[in-house]
């Protein structure tokens, strides 16, 4: 049990420290280190990320209390919680003067902006995995209501304005309705 609350310390401090750019950076460092230890397949995670996607509050640290509580109880979603929220404001703690002074630093900034497109890249590659488990062909007419409902939600947040919870709560709807099984 101890070997595994450790483990479940490293992988998710070890993510949260190199995953640069906030919580949706870190989502996929978090997809590798569970799939690596064979706690969850990728499709276990891909289900576990649309959940608590559904749900409020920082992804990084639901994926994290679930994903240990699934691993190791309660102790499990303790520790995996800690070693997402720990580190990180510990660190903020401690660099935050740093950080004050070398904002308008050149190469401070330069680091920034090189970092930016390994980040998006890292997010594209997480789309892209979520994807074959969002859009999974099926028959009939519901092979794609996904993409209609993706469509809509895009354009819904994106061009009319309209608050994102009121999507998610409209495809947990039609999910109930037209994906059951």
């Amino acid at each position: 049990m101890w070997t595994t609350l450790w483990n479940l310390f490293i992988a998710f401090g070890k993510a949260t420290m190199l995953g640069y750019g906030g919580g949706p950076s870190i989502i996929p460092l978090y997809q590798n280190e569970v799939v690596r230890m064979g706690w969850m397949t990728p499709e276990e995670f891909g289900n576990a990320l649309a959940f608590g996607n559904a749900l409020p509050g920082p992804i990084a640290t639901k994926l994290a209390a679930y994903i240990g509580f699934k691993i190791a109880g309660w102790a499990g979603a303790c520790v995996a919680l800690a070693a997402v929220v720990m580190p990180t404001a510990l660190l903020m703690v401690a660099l935050v003067g740093v950080m004050l002074k070398l904002q308008n630093n050149p190469v401070i900034r330069g680091m920034i902006k090189g970092v930016q497109p390994v980040i998006f890249v890292m997010m594209a590659m997480l789309a892209y995995d979520f994807a074959k488990y969002a859009f999974k062909p099926s028959d009939g007419f519901i092979s794609f209501l996904p993409f209609v409902l993706g469509a809509g939600y895009f354009i819904m947040v994106q061009y009319l304005n309209i608050n994102a919870a009121w999507g998610i709560v409209a495809s947990l709807v039609i999910g109930a309705i037209f994906f059951r099984g």
